[in-house]
Order: C-alpha cells, then structure tokens, then sequence
C-alpha cells in the first residue's frame, strides 16, 4: 500500500454513524467512552472526583443514562446523542522517540495529538500509552469502548516488540524471561522471544507480551542486568506497523477494517451506516520545531 500524495480530508465534519445501534439506559462510563469523551479509566476517575453531573444531580459508578439525559463535565454541557452519531475512525500512528503521550506537556515536549487530523465532534483516544523512548505503532481511536476493550487484559491482545539489548544474553537468561521473573509489581515474562540478529552492541530480539504494565518490556530485560537501548513496537494485536508509514504519520483503516477490529472484540460493526467506498491514507509529514529526536 503507497501513501496518496495528496490523502482527501473531510474537514468539515466527522463521518456519520447509527445511533440506533448504540443500546440505551448504559452504565455512564460505558456509554461515554463508546462517545469519546475519554477513556474508561478517566471518566471513572472523573465520575470519582464528582466532576460528572447527570440530570443535575453528582454522578456516581454504576449509574445508567440515555444518551439525550442532560449531562454536565467540569460544569459544561456535554451533547452524548451527537457523540454518538459519530463513526468509529481508528489510525495507526508511527511513534518518534522524543515524543509524549499525552494532551498537553508541561516541558513543552512534542505530543503525538498536534499530529493526528483535527475532529470536530469528539477527540482521539490511545490504546495504551508508549514512553518518550519507545517508538513505533501505537493505535489511537475516537471510541472510547473499543479502546478499553482492546486494553482489557481479558482481550489477551499482543504486543510484539523489536528490542535491541546491550549486554550479554546467555540461554539461562532467555529461559527467565520465557519462564518468568518477579518484578515489583509481581510475576512477569515474555510470551515469545527469539533472536532478530546482529551481535555485540547492535544485539536485537523480538518479544512479544500480552499485557499492557508500565515498561514491563524494559523492565523484564532490565531485571536480568541489561540494558535497552532500542525499543519499537512493531505490531498490537495483529495490526502490523506498515513498513513504509514514516515517524509522525498516521494510517487510518477503512471501515471493513474498522468493522473487523470491533467484531474481534464483541462490538457492532458500523459498515452499513459509513462510506463503504472510504479508503486508508496517510497523512503527510508535518514539522516540528522543536523536540525532534
């Protein structure tokens, strides 16, 4: 698949879904991450901080909504029925190293969100998070459910990753990783590893995880007494990085391909109510002044 030089963009308006298809009177979590608003985990946290307001009241976890209940977040006015009737969009985005996962950057770091297409109803979402130094393919979506629902460790959703190692790896050290080490935060260990080339310092394996702790890949690695030097993710449950998919730029999936992701984790698929005939593209590089790896 080659890069459009000049990828169409719909800048007026997102693609329209079917907001029939969205059962109603659902947890309030549930029904705004399927809208957007956020992640799961953050719109419990903010339903915790007692930030939510539904129907004028303090919303509390485990509360039931429609999706034209009035709804307040932060004291402003939130329109659940139009961030529903919003179709499903999800990208592939190449990581830089340098580059933070995050909304906004007290250091003034780049942040992947300036280089992914602006949305006029609703806002990108990751599906997990990769630190400053991690590059490659991180997975980003408008649905906040899907994104839960491919985190979930119930999903056992595969993380593979390319992983050069500057140290001596012997076989004992294989074993432990393959059968697992204790790590602060318990037991843990790759479920594939096997060797990608290279020797002394340019040493590379490729791993693969099913689940998604902090820096569990570095810290695996780490607990054995070596270093990471180099770290990519290179596929997440069967989306492979594309080869040709340069640093900061993003593929977005068509809708069979947007359908089959959300069967694969138990979600309607939209195609009926989207453009069958909408092809991926990518975007094109965008600068950045500052910050660049």
């Amino acid at each position: 698949m080659k890069p459009k030089k000049n990828p169409h963009r719909n800048k007026n308006k997102d693609p329209v879904g079917n907001l029939s298809k969205t059962p109603p009177n659902q947890r309030i979590q549930k029904l705004l991450a399927h809208a957007g608003i956020g992640s799961r985990r953050e719109i419990e946290q903010w339903i915790k901080d007692g930030k939510v307001i539904l129907n004028n009241k303090v919303a509390r976890l485990g509360d039931k909504m429609q999706p034209d209940d009035i709804l307040k977040i932060r004291g402003k006015v939130v329109n659940v029925a139009k961030r529903l009737n919003v179709s499903t969009r999800v990208l592939l985005y190449n990581k830089p190293a340098g580059e933070v996962v995050t909304r906004r950057d007290p250091e003034g770091r780049p942040v992947i969100f300036t280089q992914l297409p602006k949305m006029a109803v609703g806002r990108w979402i990751t599906v997990g998070r990769l630190d400053i130094n991690t590059l490659g393919l991180l997975l980003v979506t408008n649905n906040g459910e899907l994104a839960n629902r491919i985190m979930h460790p119930s999903a056992q959703m595969e993380r593979e990753y390319a992983v050069r190692v500057l140290g001596k790896v012997t076989d004992a050290i294989l074993k432990n990783l393959s059968q697992g080490v204790m790590l602060e935060d318990g037991m843990a260990h790759f479920d594939s590893i096997r060797s990608a080339g290279g020797e002394g310092a340019n040493t590379w394996y490729r791993v693969a995880v099913k689940e998604g702790r902090n820096r569990i890949v570095r810290r695996l690695w780490e607990s054995q007494n070596l270093v990471v030097s180099r770290l990519i993710r290179v596929s997440y449950g069967g989306y492979q990085l594309p080869e040709n998919l340069k640093a900061r730029t993003f593929l977005e999936l068509n809708s069979k391909e947007v359908d089959d992701m959300l069967r694969s984790v138990d979600l309607e698929p939209e195609s009926q109510s989207r453009d069958a005939a909408r092809k991926p593209h990518y975007n094109k590089r965008k600068k950045v002044r500052r910050g660049r790896p």
